[in-house]
Protein backbone atom coordinates (compact mmCIF):
# COMPACT_ATOMS: atom_id res chain seq x y z
CA UNK A 1 0.00 0.00 0.00
CA UNK A 2 1.24 3.45 -0.91
CA UNK A 3 -0.50 6.48 0.59
CA UNK A 4 0.09 10.21 0.70
CA UNK A 5 -0.50 11.72 4.15
CA UNK A 6 -1.15 15.47 3.98
CA UNK A 7 -0.24 18.06 6.60
CA UNK A 8 1.83 15.90 8.91
CA UNK A 9 3.56 19.21 9.61
CA UNK A 10 1.97 22.63 9.27
CA UNK A 11 3.97 25.60 7.97
CA UNK A 12 5.20 26.43 11.48
CA UNK A 13 6.31 22.85 12.05
CA UNK A 14 8.25 22.80 8.78
CA UNK A 15 9.88 26.13 9.66
CA UNK A 16 10.94 24.91 13.11
CA UNK A 17 12.58 21.81 11.67
CA UNK A 18 14.26 23.75 8.86
CA UNK A 19 15.67 26.24 11.36
CA UNK A 20 17.32 23.36 13.21
CA UNK A 21 18.68 21.39 10.27
CA UNK A 22 19.65 24.21 7.90
CA UNK A 23 22.04 25.62 10.50
CA UNK A 24 23.72 22.24 11.10
CA UNK A 25 26.73 20.61 9.43
CA UNK A 26 25.90 18.03 6.75
CA UNK A 27 27.91 15.02 5.59
CA UNK A 28 28.01 12.60 2.65
CA UNK A 29 24.72 10.69 2.50
CA UNK A 30 26.46 7.33 2.22
CA UNK A 31 27.10 7.39 5.96
CA UNK A 32 23.99 5.21 6.39
CA UNK A 33 24.08 3.30 3.09
CA UNK A 34 24.35 -0.42 2.54
CA UNK A 35 26.79 -1.70 -0.07
CA UNK A 36 24.25 -1.68 -2.91
CA UNK A 37 22.76 1.72 -2.06
CA UNK A 38 26.22 3.32 -1.84
CA UNK A 39 26.69 2.67 -5.55
CA UNK A 40 23.56 4.64 -6.43
CA UNK A 41 23.37 7.36 -3.79
CA UNK A 42 24.57 10.94 -4.22
CA UNK A 43 23.23 13.35 -1.61
CA UNK A 44 23.97 14.97 1.74
CA UNK A 45 22.68 13.84 5.10
CA UNK A 46 22.49 15.23 8.59
CA UNK A 47 24.59 13.07 10.96
CA UNK A 48 22.09 10.91 12.83
CA UNK A 49 23.82 11.44 16.18
CA UNK A 50 23.90 15.24 15.84
CA UNK A 51 21.93 17.44 18.21
CA UNK A 52 20.04 19.01 15.30
CA UNK A 53 18.98 15.61 13.95
CA UNK A 54 17.80 14.45 17.37
CA UNK A 55 15.81 17.61 18.07
CA UNK A 56 14.28 17.74 14.60
CA UNK A 57 13.54 14.02 14.77
CA UNK A 58 11.59 14.48 17.99
CA UNK A 59 9.46 17.12 16.27
CA UNK A 60 8.70 14.68 13.46
CA UNK A 61 7.80 11.90 15.90
CA UNK A 62 5.50 14.23 17.83
CA UNK A 63 3.76 15.16 14.59
CA UNK A 64 3.35 11.51 13.59
CA UNK A 65 1.69 10.66 16.90
CA UNK A 66 -0.91 13.34 16.17
CA UNK A 67 -1.56 12.16 12.57
CA UNK A 68 -4.48 9.67 12.67
CA UNK A 69 -4.15 8.78 8.98
CA UNK A 70 -0.53 7.70 9.56
CA UNK A 71 -1.49 5.58 12.57
CA UNK A 72 -4.39 3.95 10.67
CA UNK A 73 -2.27 3.18 7.60
CA UNK A 74 0.98 2.13 9.26
CA UNK A 75 -0.25 0.56 12.52
CA UNK A 76 3.21 1.42 13.88
CA UNK A 77 5.00 -0.72 16.43
CA UNK A 78 8.40 0.99 16.10
CA UNK A 79 9.55 4.05 14.18
CA UNK A 80 13.21 4.48 13.31
CA UNK A 81 14.48 7.87 14.54
CA UNK A 82 13.90 10.22 11.59
CA UNK A 83 16.87 11.08 9.39
CA UNK A 84 17.31 14.09 7.11
CA UNK A 85 18.77 14.43 3.62
CA UNK A 86 19.05 16.93 0.82
CA UNK A 87 19.80 16.86 -2.90
CA UNK A 88 21.14 19.65 -5.14
CA UNK A 89 23.31 20.19 -8.21
CA UNK A 90 22.23 17.06 -10.07
CA UNK A 91 22.42 14.76 -7.05
CA UNK A 92 20.15 11.72 -7.13
CA UNK A 93 19.55 8.27 -5.64
CA UNK A 94 19.34 5.47 -8.17
CA UNK A 95 16.98 2.51 -8.04
CA UNK A 96 17.32 0.47 -4.85
CA UNK A 97 15.46 -1.45 -2.14
CA UNK A 98 15.79 -0.43 1.51
CA UNK A 99 17.53 -2.78 3.94
CA UNK A 100 15.16 -5.22 5.63
CA UNK A 101 16.63 -4.52 9.08
CA UNK A 102 17.64 -1.04 10.20
CA UNK A 103 19.95 -0.64 13.21
CA UNK A 104 20.46 2.63 15.05
CA UNK A 105 24.18 3.26 15.17
CA UNK A 106 25.71 3.01 18.64
CA UNK A 107 22.65 1.38 20.18
CA UNK A 108 20.73 -1.89 20.31
CA UNK A 109 17.68 -0.29 18.66
CA UNK A 110 16.66 -2.16 15.54
CA UNK A 111 13.53 -2.56 13.47
CA UNK A 112 12.22 -4.62 10.59
CA UNK A 113 11.53 -2.11 7.84
CA UNK A 114 7.97 -2.87 6.73
CA UNK A 115 7.28 0.68 5.52
CA UNK A 116 9.39 3.55 4.26
CA UNK A 117 8.41 7.18 4.72
CA UNK A 118 9.54 10.40 3.07
CA UNK A 119 8.40 13.65 4.70
CA UNK A 120 8.92 16.52 2.27
CA UNK A 121 10.41 19.69 3.79
CA UNK A 122 10.78 21.85 0.67
CA UNK A 123 8.02 23.40 -1.45
CA UNK A 124 7.90 21.59 -4.81
CA UNK A 125 8.14 24.83 -6.76
CA UNK A 126 11.49 25.58 -5.10
CA UNK A 127 13.35 22.85 -7.01
CA UNK A 128 13.27 20.97 -10.31
CA UNK A 129 13.51 17.19 -10.42
CA UNK A 130 13.75 15.28 -7.14
CA UNK A 131 10.64 13.17 -7.70
CA UNK A 132 10.40 10.05 -5.58
CA UNK A 133 9.67 7.22 -8.02
CA UNK A 134 8.26 4.04 -6.47
CA UNK A 135 7.73 0.74 -8.33
CA UNK A 136 5.59 -2.00 -6.82
CA UNK A 137 2.50 -4.10 -7.53
CA UNK A 138 0.53 -0.88 -7.86
CA UNK A 139 2.71 0.15 -10.84
CA UNK A 140 5.14 3.05 -11.15
CA UNK A 141 4.33 6.23 -9.22
CA UNK A 142 6.26 9.52 -9.41
CA UNK A 143 5.66 11.68 -6.34
CA UNK A 144 6.61 15.22 -5.38
CA UNK A 145 4.57 16.51 -2.45
CA UNK A 146 4.14 19.89 -0.73
CA UNK A 147 6.28 20.67 2.30
CA UNK A 148 4.82 19.01 5.39
CA UNK A 149 3.22 16.16 3.42
CA UNK A 150 4.51 12.58 3.65
CA UNK A 151 4.57 9.53 1.40
CA UNK A 152 4.23 6.12 3.05
CA UNK A 153 5.07 3.06 0.93
CA UNK A 154 6.26 -0.55 1.26
CA UNK A 155 9.97 -0.72 2.12
CA UNK A 156 10.19 -3.73 -0.21
CA UNK A 157 9.46 -1.47 -3.21
CA UNK A 158 12.06 -0.52 -5.77
CA UNK A 159 12.41 3.25 -5.59
CA UNK A 160 14.66 6.12 -6.61
CA UNK A 161 15.03 9.91 -6.34
CA UNK A 162 15.36 11.71 -9.66
CA UNK A 163 18.24 14.18 -10.14
CA UNK A 164 17.65 17.64 -8.69
CA UNK A 165 18.59 20.10 -11.43
CA UNK A 166 17.57 23.37 -9.73
CA UNK A 167 17.32 24.35 -6.09
CA UNK A 168 17.53 21.93 -3.16
CA UNK A 169 15.24 19.06 -2.19
CA UNK A 170 15.21 18.64 1.61
CA UNK A 171 13.31 15.85 3.36
CA UNK A 172 13.10 13.60 6.39
CA UNK A 173 13.12 9.85 5.82
CA UNK A 174 12.65 6.89 8.13
CA UNK A 175 11.22 3.40 8.43
CA UNK A 176 8.38 1.81 10.35
CA UNK A 177 7.94 -1.67 11.77
CA UNK A 178 4.22 -2.29 11.70
CA UNK A 179 2.24 -4.38 14.16
CA UNK A 180 0.94 -6.12 11.01
CA UNK A 181 3.82 -7.42 8.89
CA UNK A 182 1.79 -8.31 5.77
CA UNK A 183 1.10 -5.38 3.44
CA UNK A 184 -2.12 -6.95 2.13
CA UNK A 185 -3.49 -7.39 5.64
CA UNK A 186 -2.64 -3.78 6.48
CA UNK A 187 -4.52 -2.68 3.37
CA UNK A 188 -7.63 -4.63 4.42
CA UNK A 189 -7.50 -3.16 7.92
CA UNK A 190 -7.03 0.36 6.58
CA UNK A 191 -9.95 0.03 4.16
CA UNK A 192 -12.16 -1.43 6.89
CA UNK A 193 -11.21 1.31 9.34
CA UNK A 194 -11.95 3.98 6.71
CA UNK A 195 -15.36 2.41 6.05
CA UNK A 196 -16.18 2.24 9.77
CA UNK A 197 -15.28 5.91 10.22
CA UNK A 198 -17.41 6.86 7.22
CA UNK A 199 -20.47 5.00 8.53
CA UNK A 200 -19.93 6.34 12.05
CA UNK A 201 -19.86 9.91 10.72
CA UNK A 202 -23.43 9.54 9.42
CA UNK A 203 -24.94 6.94 11.77
CA UNK A 204 -23.11 7.72 15.01
CA UNK A 205 -20.62 5.65 17.00
CA UNK A 206 -23.42 3.87 18.85
CA UNK A 207 -25.08 2.53 15.71
CA UNK A 208 -25.35 -1.28 15.80
CA UNK A 209 -23.62 -1.71 12.43
CA UNK A 210 -20.76 0.57 13.51
CA UNK A 211 -20.30 -1.42 16.72
CA UNK A 212 -20.32 -4.70 14.80
CA UNK A 213 -17.87 -3.49 12.14
CA UNK A 214 -15.58 -2.09 14.84
CA UNK A 215 -15.57 -5.52 16.43
CA UNK A 216 -14.64 -7.12 13.11
CA UNK A 217 -11.76 -4.66 12.72
CA UNK A 218 -10.36 -5.41 16.16
CA UNK A 219 -10.76 -9.15 15.76
CA UNK A 220 -8.81 -9.04 12.48
CA UNK A 221 -6.17 -6.86 14.11
CA UNK A 222 -5.99 -9.33 17.00
CA UNK A 223 -5.49 -12.17 14.51
CA UNK A 224 -2.79 -10.47 12.46
CA UNK A 225 -0.89 -8.23 14.88
CA UNK A 226 2.42 -9.04 16.55
CA UNK A 227 3.26 -6.81 19.51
Amino acid sequence: MMISIPDVLDADGVARIRALIDAADWIDGNATSGAQSALAKRNEQLPEDSDAARRAGHLVLDALSAAPLFVAAALPLKVFPPLFNRYAGGQAFGMHVDNAIRIRRGSDFRIRSDLSATLFLEPPEAYDGGELVVEDRFGVQSVKLPAGHMLLYPASSLHRVEPVTRGTRTASFFWIQSMVRDDGARRILFDLDSAVQSVAATQGQGDAAVVQLTGVYHNLLRRWADV
